[in-house]
């Protein structure tokens, strides 16, 4: 039961995270079809349908992570506090868990195709489902202004689903657009929409964070205020592709408009998805303005930051001290320790020793070496000026067998820890997830670049497999026992998440935009360019 725990612990973010995509999915498919699609236009009736029809799956789908998420959060609240299921029943966020899966079972249910029948009803749903996310939010549990955060949150989070959530819909109406007159009429009123959602959006997300963050120093001295600004950063990069979207609808020729705006939708999507994660993280993490004793300092930051020699050479594995699991598995064997307390994965919970920074560091320092000569490998196969750059992705996979041994010396095949406590600490899960990652991503791009792969499909799978992993990254918590080295570590790892982010989705946008467009030489080289900053980051990653 304990290891299952430990991997639900690490699961919450993700699912709280899906639920909340599949939230703004939802509510903003209700509000596209009230606001964008009215009329009795003939031409709107088969996009109509559509619609109604990826309302229904992701109102299910919606159901579905409101289950998890409860299933999951019940049995961490009752191993942890020692409570009974009949408690566990009756708490908050298990009634407002219960209100968001009956509302999405109704939406699923009203959301059959009836001619010219008003769907007014489904807004009241769609209503509850955002009251009952509001209601586990932060603003529920301040003792102060709780009503008017309770308000502005739930503006918040109805703006996101009108903007971030309606984009999939206004692409399902431009692909099945009876005329490209059609689909600028729906793009036109679409965008008038995302205007307000942004203005409401702004403004709500600013009062949101003088209200948590409270000071300056927060901002970049406390993990919850540096995702704040990881967020704010991405929500920028929306805002611009945004732009991009808006100027095209007004000045664009409307033959350019449906091959073009699709592709920047869907990065668009992408990267919402990505700052809905985000906002997912914070709901786990404390309020900076709970945290002034505890921020980090600007000195400390400047201190860990400035450049310094790279550390190319290992301390040796005698030098690490021994795992807490390994001697609470010793302990227990020998009749001192308790099953209860025989808990695997818990290394993290103790200060790192310098040898085990030093591990860390040479790590990342070689890996940033990889990581660094791809991204310059990449740059010299697009100038075309030297053929076997091009096998540049092969790099990736000793980048992958050097995370596989070196990240978590304590578990197999170097530590004493067996295969199977990989699944049980979720740190360690998540680096070799990384690693299988990196491997699938080597040999796609390498089929790709080397022109094996002709499929446009299957040329998508790096761009995705870089977003993906920038925004797993983003969502990768540090248990260090220390808040201000908790804190210096995302400060390290968030720069890199958005690189990985940005790079990803330029790659896609390279990828799908139609050839003559002016914008896919720009992010042809955007990419590349992103991977070589990672890599430099890498090389000055520091823990002591």
């Amino acid at each position: 039961m304990a290891r299952l725990l430990q991997v639900f612990g690490f699961l919450s973010v993700v699912l709280r995270g899906a639920t909340l995509t599949f939230q703004s999915l939802t509510a903003g498919g209700v509000i596209f079809l009230l606001l964008v699609l009215r009329g009795s236009s003939e031409n709107f009736e088969d996009v109509r349908t559509s619609c109604l029809r990826w309302i229904r799956h992701f109102a299910l789908a919606l159901a579905a992570m409101q289950c998890s998420y409860l299933l999951a959060n019940g049995l961490i609240l009752m191993q942890t506090a020692e409570i009974s299921l009949a408690d566990v029943a009756g708490a908050n966020f298990v009634l407002a868990g219960a209100l968001g899966i009956a509302a999405s079972l109704a939406i699923a249910a009203l959301s059959r195709p009836r001619g010219a029948a008003s769907y007014v009803p489904l807004l009241l749903p769609a209503a509850a489902i955002i009251a009952s996310s509001v209601l586990t939010s932060h603003a529920m549990a301040r003792l102060e202004y709780r009503l008017p955060l309770v308000f502005v949150t739930a503006l918040h989070q109805l703006a996101t689903a009108a903007w971030l959530g309606g984009l999939p819909y206004l692409l399902i109406a431009i692909r099945r657009a009876s005329s490209p007159e059609f689909a600028r009429q729906a793009s036109a009123r679409f965008s008038r929409l995302a205007l307000v959602s942004v203005a409401v959006l702004a403004s709500a997300g600013v009062i949101l964070s003088l209200s948590y963050i409270g000071s300056l120093q927060a901002v970049y001295g406390t993990s919850y205020g540096a995702m704040v600004a990881a967020k704010a950063i991405l929500f920028g990069l929306l805002l611009f592709l945004g732009y991009l979207n808006f100027d095209l609808v007004r000045h664009g020729e409307t033959s350019a408009i449906l091959a073009s705006l699709k592709r920047f939708g869907e990065a668009e999507i992408g990267i919402g998805i990505t700052v809905i994660l985000v906002a997912a993280s914070l709901t786990s993490l404390p309020p900076a303005v709970d945290l002034a004793q505890d921020c980090v300092s600007a000195a400390e930051i400047v201190a860990r930051m400035t450049p310094r020699p790279l550390r190319l050479s290992s301390p040796a594995m005698k030098d690490l001290p021994e795992d807490v699991y390994a001697a609470q598995k010793r302990a227990f064997e020998a009749g001192s320790l308790s099953t209860e307390s025989f808990v695997p994965g818990q290394s993290g919970t103790r200060l790192n020793t310098p040898a085990e920074k030093a591990w860390s560091e040479y790590n990342h320092h070689w890996a940033g070496i990889i990581v660094l000569s791809v991204g310059l490998l990449a740059l010299l196969a697009q100038a075309g000026k030297i053929s076997w750059a091009r096998n540049w992705p092969l790099l990736f996979l000793g980048l992958s067998v050097f995370l596989f041994l070196r990240s978590d010396p304590e578990v197999w095949p170097l530590g004493p820890n067996g295969f199977w406590v990989t699944f049980a600490d979720p740190e360690v899960l998540l680096h070799r997830i990384f690693a299988g990652l990196v491997i699938a991503l080597a040999l796609f791009e390498w089929r790709v670049q080397t022109g094996r792969v002709a499929s446009g499909n299957m040329r998508l799978v790096f761009p995705m497999l870089i977003a993906v992993s920038g925004a797993l990254l983003l969502t990768h918590s540090h248990s260090l026992g220390n808040i201000k080295e908790e804190v210096l570590a995302e400060l390290s790892h968030i720069p890199l998440a958005i690189l990985a982010v940005v790079a990803g989705w330029s790659r896609w946008l390279e990828l799908r935009l139609p050839g003559e467009s002016h914008m896919r030489v720009w992010v042809a080289r955007l990419w590349p360019v992103c991977t070589s900053l990672i890599g430099v980051l890498l090389l000055n990653y520091r823990e002591m």
